[in-house]
Parts: C-alpha cells; structure tokens; sequence
C-alpha cells in the first residue's frame, strides 16, 4: 500500500520538482514553410527535437495559442485568412478537432495568453485593436472581451500571463511599437497600459512563469536576436535579459513553471531551431533540439505556462487510488453536443476539473456504468447510435471505443456491479425501447441481450448495490411513469416489479450506498427539485427524501458509500452548472457542491464507489 511521505513532497516543492509528471508538455503547431498543419510537441524539462503530435484541421501560419493543464486550443490564422478555432487534448497525440470560430478573420499575428479556465488573444493583421476569449473547457465561438489601447499586429506569438494577468507586448499600428498592454484574464475589459519593452518591434515570441514574462525577437525592423522580460504581477518597462542563439522573427514560445523554450522563426529563411531559458536568472539561450521541420509564425501551447495555478491541480505525492471517488460526467448539451469528460471527487466539495474526451460528441442522458477502475459511457454520437465509450478512472485522458449496444437509441438509464454493467430503455426512431443489455465491464467487446422492462420508456435512472440494479423514473412516451423495478445483475431475464416512486418523472439522477438508493430531480413535465429513496435490498414504495438545491431535469448522479452528487440539469429558461449533494444514509434537503466549468445538461456520468461496488 503506497503511503504519503510529508518530508519528500516538502523536499520535491522547495527544489521545484513537484511538477516532475505535470505541466511539461509543450506543442508548436501550424506555420510557413509554406503553410504548414504539422503539430510538434515536446517535454520542456529534457531537451531533445521534437516529435510528431498530429496535424491542425487546416493549414495556416501566424495563430494565437491558449491552452489549460490538458486541452491546447489555436486560433485563427492565415494562408489565406481564417477564424478556424480548433484543439487538442495535450497529454495524448492525435489530429485537431473542430473547436468553433474567432470574431473575424483577421485576427492573425496577433497577441494571446491564457489561465486555466480561459484564453484570450488580441490584435492582428491588418492591425485591429479586437480582443476575443474563449472558455477552454468548452467548444463554441469567440466571444468579444475588449479591445486593445490601439489597433495592432505581429505581438507575441506565445503566452506572457499570470493565472490573473495576461501581457501583450510590441507590434506594429502598422510602425514598429514598444507597447506592454495588460488585460484581467477572468474579466472582460480594455487593455491597460504597462510600460515598455527595451527596443521596439514586431513579429515576436513570448513566454513565461507565473512571475517573469520573457519577451524573445523580433523585428525592429532589422532582426533582432533581443530577449527582455518583464515582473507580471507589477507595471513597468522591460529589462534586458540576454540573447537568442541568432538573430530572428517570428519565433513562439512556450513554457514551465522554470523553462521558457523558443521554436522556429526565419532569418529570414524558415528554421527549425528550438533553444531554452531558465526563466528565474538572465543569460543567453541554449540549444534544446530542432522542430520535426524548418518554420516559422507557428502557434504554440503547452501545459505548465505561468496562466495555469499548479496549485489548483490534483497532484498527490502517490499515484491515483481506485475506489477514491473520483467520479466523471461525460457528453451532454453545453448548448450544443460536447464530447468533453469532466471530474469531481466525492469526498470533498469544490468545481469539477477537466479530464479528457469521448471518441464523439455526445447529446444522450443517464447512459453509463462503472466498475472501480472503468466507467462506460453510451456516446450517442448527437443522434441514434449504438456506440459505447470506455474511460480508465486513473488517467487523465480520452476515451476508446468499448464496443456497441444491440440496437441503435439515445436518452438511457445505466447500472452495474463490480463486474457487469447494464445499459436499459431510451428512445429510438419512432418510439421508446424496453430493451435491457449487458456487458463484462473488463472486456471490451459489444453488448449481448439481459431481458425487457415491464414497458417501453426512455429517461429513466438506474442504482445499484452489488447484487441488484435497480431501475426507477421514466416517460413511455406517452406518460410519465413511477414504476421502479429491479433485476438480479449477475444473471439475465425481465424485471421484477419493485414498487412506486414518489412522483412519476423522467430525466432524474440516480444515486446509491450499497443499501440505499436515491433519485433526485426530474420532470413530470415540469421541472422538480424531488429527492426520494428506497431500501435497495427490499421491494416497496419510495419514500420522499427532500429536495435539490435547485429544481432541474437532465440531471445525473453520482455516489460512494455516503455522499450522493446530482451534476448537470436544465431549468426553465435555460441549462445550469450546479453541482449539489446528499448524505445518503440520512434524509434532508441536498447542500451546494461547487460548480461546472460551463452550465449543461443531458451528460451521463459514473463513479468508481458507488453501490454496486460495496460490500
């Protein structure tokens, strides 16, 4: 059993070395040589050359980069001009997918900086004074933040920033400009002016701690192999700091919490050079390897920049212990179908956390099961279809594809033991299913067929101790029904008829201890903040538990052994982010748990403790 040691993790922070598996990745994307799609990456605390990550949905040179701890997003470009927005998922490798689009098209060669939460770029070419942001966890469309003190073009390519504070610097309004402009990432708002940088010009890169923000060459207009830096949390003009290897424009930056690295660039011809600072001391740069190919104006992210709080992030001296209650919430409406995969930890309150992907996006509800290392969660794919996703509870990353259902449907209810899992109802083209599958949690392979419902109905939740699943709420489609009904998990046949709800409704979320089970939520048509519950061991009627923070439908649930978690939801006019929780073995109303990155609802989520998976 692997155990906290106090005295190593003080040793590994005081010699900055607690990020030693965090926050070291770097990508360089796009570029002109000509326009190029190719996405490097790199381990920013080795040195080496860099290798193949994947490829951009479009090829394009002089991009903003933002990115948080997992997901990587490049924005606009030209070759010719575009408002493409894509991302990646930074700690895997793969192509990029289709984020949404940039205010306009000229937003290229422009100034961007990010935290963990969201990016922000600004200016471009011909010179504009825009400022755009996005929510990184997100997909959709830039939104207006402000606008910069003048219109511009050619700042950094790379991110200068604090988690609070983001800094733009040089340009050309179309003269070369020695401006530093600041901007509050977590407000929207015009820029503000900071000071100076040493030597005015344009076309340069940037990167930084949380601390120092280093500004690297550029043109003035001569060339200029210049590096200078400036104290981000302060106001003033830039310092020397040392030289690049060569003079150069166009280079992008990227960084650490200690190590700031420079790609590419021309001089004038395109380069694949990629050289290092040590970002808390001055001095020139030093070699860290070549690009997979000669470049310039690409776009870069990376995952340890100065934007990002380390701090906020899990990062326990152990690795992940199955069975901790880490739980996710998977797909659903952000308003429109998400592919994204996010995480809590039931024992403890707070805002979920970015964790990966499906292998699409996802718009079905309730449509997923776990065992302690393995979630399975049904991806509709936006529409009917018989796709299942696999995710493995201890990374932090994608899913894969488990295998398919029976048959083609959305809108499901899920539940499981320790190893089976099964997937219920839901809705197909025209009508509703009463179709009950199965699978082996730890094969990856296609459902086979358990049994029936009593009736068709989709909308429904499902709980389970590790012997029994039960199966409550739901809409045949046309009535809400207050059936609850169970089935025996290890073997296969129709259900038994267990009792009633307390209110018939569907789309509520299911919770469970090994011998109690909730649903709470749900509407019937109209939205309810209901919580009721059964002995899951017995057969009766449900009796009323007390209520949600907040009335919603298109909620779900997770659980260990005493806390019941309801994510997600809708209610009139629109989708919420909240996050509320019970304790299972009492009664009462539900207490606020934190917040979702962005309001959603028909997600479906799973646990790696919930009952099924007691003894």
């Amino acid at each position: 059993m692997a155990i906290w040691d106090i005295k190593e993790r003080y040793k590994k922070a005081m010699a900055n070395e607690i990020y030693e598996t965090r926050g070291q990745r770097a990508l360089f994307g796009g570029g002109h040589a000509p326009a190029s799609n190719v996405i490097d990456y790199i381990e920013i605390s080795t040195a080496g050359n860099a290798i193949d990550f994947g490829d951009l949905t479009v090829a394009r040179q002089g991009m903003g980069g933002v990115s948080s701890i997992t997901r990587g997003i490049f924005c606009g470009g030209n070759d010719p001009d575009v408002n493409t927005i894509d991302y990646v998922t930074i700690a895997t490798t793969g192509d990029a997918t289709d984020f949404g689009d940039d205010q306009n098209t000229g937003q290229w060669k422009g100034g961007s900086c990010s935290n963990g939460v969201r990016g922000v770029w600004g200016g471009g070419n011909p010179a504009v004074n825009v400022i755009s942001y996005v929510t990184i966890a997100t997909t959709g469309n830039a939104a207006d933040f402000g606008d910069l003190t003048a219109a511009r073009f050619g700042m950094n390519i790379g991110m200068v920033n604090s988690n609070t504070r983001g800094v733009m610097g040089g340009g050309g309004e179309p003269g070369h400009v020695d401006k530093i402009e600041y901007i509050t990432i977590a407000n929207t708002g015009n820029s503000i002016d900071f000071g100076d940088l040493s030597v005015s010009r344009v076309y340069l890169g940037g990167a930084s701690s949380s601390i120092r923000g280093l500004f690297a060459s550029g043109n003035t207009p001569s060339i200029t192999n210049t590096v200078d830096y400036v104290t981000i949390t302060t106001t003033g003009d830039a310092t020397d700091f040392g030289d690049l290897s060569a003079a150069r424009n166009f280079c992008a930056g990227a960084s650490n919490t200690s190590r700031a690295v420079f790609g590419g660039g021309s001089t004038p011809s395109a380069i694949n050079i990629i050289e290092y600072f040590t970002i808390s001391t001055t001095g020139d740069a030093t070699d860290f390897g070549d690009l997979t190919g000669a470049r310039t104006a690409t776009g870069s992210v990376s995952t340890g920049h100065g934007g990002i709080d380390l701090d906020t992030v899990q990062r326990p001296s152990v690795t992940y212990m199955p069975g901790s209650g880490r739980a996710l919430s998977a797909g659903g409406q952000e308003p429109g179908n998400s592919s994204h995969i996010h995480m809590l930890h039931i024992p403890t309150t707070g805002n979920e956390s970015v964790f990966g992907d499906l292998t699409a996006v996802s718009d079905c509800y309730g449509a997923a099961f776990s065992s302690v290392t393995r979630s399975v969660h049904k991806n509709s794919g936006g529409g009917y279809a018989t796709t299942v996703d696999a995710v493995e509870f201890q990374s932090q990353g994608n899913a894969a594809d488990f295998g398919d259902l029976t048959a083609a449907r959305e809108n499901m209810g899920g539940l499981s033991s320790a190893t089976r899992g099964c997937i219920f109802g839901g809705h197909t083209s025209p009508g509703n299913s009463d179709v009950i599958d199965y699978a082996t949690i730890a094969t990856m392979a296609n459902f086979a067929d358990f049994g029936d419902l009593s009736a068709v109905r989709n909308g429904c939740g499902g709980l389970s101790s590790s012997t029994r699943g039960v199966i409550g709420l739901g809409n045949t489609g046309s009535e809400f029904t207050n059936v609850i009904e169970y089935v025996t998990i290890a073997s296969t046949g129709d259900v038994t008829d267990f009792g009633d709800i307390t209110s018939a409704r569907a789309q509520g979320g299911a919770v469970s201890s090994s011998t109690r089970g909730c649903w709470g939520g749900g509407n019937a048509p109209s939205d309810t903040n209901i919580v009721d519950y059964v002995t899951i061991s017995s057969t009766g009627d449900a009796t009323d538990f007390g209520d949600l923070t907040t009335s919603r439908r298109g909620v779900t649930g997770v659980s260990n052994s005493i806390r019941g978690v309801f994510w997600n939801g809708y209610t009139a006019p629109g989708k919420v982010n909240v996050i509320d929780y019970i304790t299972i073995g009492s009664t009462g109303n539900a207490t606020d748990f934190g917040d979702m990155h962005v309001a959603r609802d028909n997600a479906n989520s799973a646990a790696d403790n919930h009952g099924g998976l007691q003894t």
